[in-house]
């Protein structure tokens, strides 16, 4: 009698997600945190590349999700209008500073988690993602949309080719150097990076 294949053992599901608001969510380069509130229109801030739909896929697998942000909580509501209303706020103001850890798991106590393994930050904020790394998840860094490139939309399209792909590597390296898990360009591209993160979960490795 031939031997039965043995079937392929499925990669963990995630346990949650958290994700910073402005230079990751909404608000392409973190302009926000950079300029001011007093110095920006007073506008819903756009959604960036790929969040709506990486939000809508995280929703249909069931996996719980929560957005962090410093700003103050008048602004980060504001900048968050043309979000899902599913996605749970975090309110940070009562939780130490970042890099503390005590925000992410404030996040992850907010949405019912009962383990760090699984959780997943993705975020643009070199502070916040040193926060998650205290905090002991998985991170994601996010290099053109954030605060290392710092630049609209606009001015991003504006750049010539060789001078995205600078600016992409530079912040990329940072990133690497604070000891983030994986560098992605922007949100459109989440989907392929969490499922790696399941493949090096499935492997054994640990944050």
């Amino acid at each position: 009698m031939p031997h039965a294949e043995a079937l392929p053992v499925a990669a963990p599901a995630l346990t949650a997600v958290l994700f910073g608001l402005s230079g990751c969510l909404v608000d392409f380069g973190a302009r926000t945190h950079q300029h001011g509130v007093d110095k920006l229109p007073h506008e819903p801030a756009n959604t960036t590349p790929g969040a709506l739909d990486i939000l809508h896929s995280l929703q249909r697998q069931g996996i719980p999700c929560a957005w962090l942000d410093e700003l103050p909580h008048g602004v980060s509501h504001s900048l968050a209008a043309s979000l899902p209303d599913w996605i749970k706020p975090t309110n940070t103001e009562t939780a130490s500073q970042w890099p503390a850890p005590n925000a992410c798991w404030q996040a992850l106590m907010a949405l019912n988690v009962s383990r760090l393994d699984g959780c997943v930050l993705v975020s643009g904020e070199p502070r916040l993602l040193q926060s998650g790394l205290n905090a002991g998840l998985w991170t994601i860094g996010l290099a053109s949309c954030g605060s290392l490139c710092g630049l609209a939309p606009s001015e991003w399209q504006a750049l010539s080719q060789q001078e995205r792909e600078r600016k992409r590597g530079k912040a990329t390296l940072q990133l690497f150097g604070l000891g983030v898990h994986s560098v992605i360009d922007h949100l459109g591209e989440l989907t392929t990076c969490l499922a790696d993160i399941g493949l090096r979960r499935l492997k054994g490795e640990k944050p």
